[in-house]
């Protein structure tokens, strides 16, 4: 099977170019009334020209919250001295998980998923701000309409493969693959190939050796 690879989006396609950030002299309340003027959940720490060097995330403003007014124990130690801070350089998470723009949206999903964060400042090669990539902003893909999905899928898997003379529909993201299909070590190929498509939900194969459904 010769299919092509489907073109990928990556993080530059759908992350936000301006995005807003703080220096490390930024104040507790300060970054408070950032996020909620801005809406976000966590923000860039900058030093220098614009180099990413933390984050400030609700999670460690929250530890005032948490442990103000009370001895947190020696098991909390980091947690312990975030309540007590009251500036971005002894509040941020240290150093940020960041991504480069280049990066695709899988890469930035797996990065989010793994270290549990809802935002990435995304950076180039020396670690400089570029902007600001969000779990909405990698949800953006599956608001594709069906029917570019559907092209995507016959140009680059179906007509890539030589099978141009199968059929493809897609309806709520998911996309069925139809025809005759004699060779059926391809039809594993086929659905993994269409489901690595961006805007695809699932796949499902309707691909009998003489036209009956698989």
């Amino acid at each position: 099977m010769n299919s092509a690879a489907p073109a990928c989006h990556v993080v530059s396609d759908v992350m936000t170019h301006t995005a807003v950030a703080i220096g490390r002299d930024a104040s507790y309340k300060e970054i408070v009334a950032l996020m909620d003027e801005w809406k976000v959940s966590a923000l860039p720490v900058l030093e220098g020209e614009g180099r990413v060097v933390g984050v400030v995330s609700e999670a460690d403003l929250l530890a005032k919250e948490a442990f103000g007014g009370t001895d947190p124990g020696p098991a909390a130690d980091e947690d312990a001295a975030k309540a007590v801070a009251v500036r971005a350089g002894d509040l941020m998470s240290s150093p940020a998980v960041t991504v480069h723009a280049g990066a695709t949206l899988a890469e930035a999903a797996r990065i989010m998923a793994r270290r549990k964060v809802k935002r990435l400042p995304v950076v180039n090669e020396i670690g400089m701000l570029e902007g600001v990539v969000s779990r909405s902003d990698l949800l953006k893909v599956f608001l594709r309409e069906d029917g570019e999905i559907a092209a995507e899928i016959r140009r680059s898997v179906l007509g890539g493969a030589g099978l141009s003379e199968l059929d493809v529909t897609v309806a709520e993201g998911v996309a069925t693959l139809r025809g005759a299909l004699t060779d059926r070590s391809l039809v594993p190929l086929l659905a993994s190939a269409a489901r690595a498509v961006e805007g695809v939900v699932d796949v499902r194969m309707e691909l009998g050796a003489h036209g009956g459904a698989s």
